[in-house]
C-alpha cells in the first residue's frame, strides 16, 4: 500500500509539473526569443537558451516613439474604461442588490444576455452609430465601447458581494444619520473591496487585450492602442521580424503581470464569491 501511494504521488506530481511546463512554455519562449537575433530563431535544433543574448531589440523598441504612443494610449483607454465600469457597476449592482422593483430579474437577465452577442455582430452597427455622432477616432468612444463589453459581468459580480453584506449594518448607519450615498461609499464599498478590485482587474485586462474595437473604431496612428499598433506596424505581409515582435509582446504583458502580482488575492476572492452559501 505504501509503495502504491508513493507511485501515485510521483505520478500526480509529474503530471502537475508537465501541466505547468505546458502553460508557461509559450511565455518562456516569448521571453527568450526577445533576446535573440532573427538568424538564430530559424536554426535547427533550436537554441533553448540564448548563447549570445542581445538587448538591441529593447533598445530599438524604447527609442521608437510610435511604440511609446501606443503604450500610452493603451494605458489611458484601459484605465479610463476601468474607472467608468466601476462607477456604473457599483451603482447598478447596489441598486439590484438592495432595491425591489418590477421586472428586476428580467432586467438582470437582459443585461447579462448582451454578452451572448459576438463583437463582430455589433461592429457594423456600432461603427455607423459612432460615425453619426462623431465618436470615431476618440478615446472616449473606445472607452464606452469597451465598457459595454465588461459591464454586464461586472454588475453581476458586484451584486454578489453586496448581497453578502448584512442589511443590519446599513440600518445602523441610517440610525447614525448616514444617507444612501454615505452608506454606499462609507460602509458597503469598503466591505466589498475584494469584489471591486476583482472587477477592476477583469475590466483592465479585457480593455488591454482588446483588438477588434480598437482596430475598427480608431484609424489614426497617433490614437491607436497597443494591439492594433503591433499588428499594423510590426507584422508584414510576407515577412515577420519575430524577435522584435516578441520584444513588443513581452513589454505588453508586463502591466498584466504586475496586476496579478499585487492583486491576485482580490481576484481569486472576487471570482469565488457566492460559490458557497452558508
Amino acid at each position: 500500500m505504501k509503495r502504491n501511494a508513493i507511485i501515485q504521488f510521483a505520478v500526480s506530481r509529474a503530471g502537475f509539473i508537465f501541466y505547468l511546463i505546458f502553460l508557461f512554455f509559450p511565455l518562456y519562449w516569448m521571453l527568450v526569443t526577445s533576446f535573440k537575433t532573427n538568424d538564430v530563431l530559424f536554426k535547427l535544433p533550436p537554441e533553448w537558451l540564448p548563447f549570445t543574448p542581445t538587448f538591441q531589440h529593447y533598445v530599438k523598441l524604447f527609442s521608437n516613439n510610435a511604440f511609446l504612443i501606443y503604450y500610452k494610449n493603451s494605458l489611458i483607454v484601459s484605465a479610463g474604461t476601468t474607472v467608468i465600469t466601476l462607477l456604473v457597476a457599483v451603482s447598478a449592482g447596489y441598486a439590484f442588490s438592495r432595491f425591489r422593483f418590477k421586472f428586476k430579474e428580467l432586467l438582470m437577465f437582459l443585461i447579462l444576455s448582451t454578452q451572448m452577442l459576438p463583437i463582430v455582430a455589433l461592429l457594423i452597427a456600432l461603427y455607423s452609430m459612432y460615425n453619426m455622432y462623431g465618436l470615431l477616432n476618440s478615446h472616449i468612444g473606445l472607452m464606452l465601447a469597451l465598457t459595454t463589453s465588461s459591464l454586464p459581468f461586472s454588475i453581476w459580480m458586484i451584486k454578489v458581494f453586496f448581497d453578502n453584506i448584512s442589511g443590519s449594518l446599513e440600518e445602523a448607519a441610517k440610525i447614525d444619520g448616514l444617507g444612501r450615498w454615505g452608506i454606499l461609499f462609507r460602509i458597503v464599498m469598503p466591505l466589498s473591496k475584494p469584489g471591486i478590485f476583482a472587477v477592476g482587474i477583469y475590466t483592465f485586462i479585457l480593455s488591454w487585450d482588446d483588438f477588434l474595437y480598437s482596430l475598427t473604431l480608431i484609424n489614426k496612428d497617433t490614437l491607436r492602442t497597443l494591439n492594433p499598433g503591433i499588428s499594423i506596424r510590426y507584422m508584414g505581409e510576407v515577412s515577420y521580424d519575430w524577435a522584435n515582435i516578441m520584444t513588443v509582446c513581452v513589454t505588453a504583458v508586463l502591466p498584466i503581470v504586475i496586476l496579478f502580482m499585487f492583486f491576485q488575492k482580490y481576484m481569486v476572492s472576487g471570482l469565488t464569491a457566492g460559490a458557497v452559501k452558508e
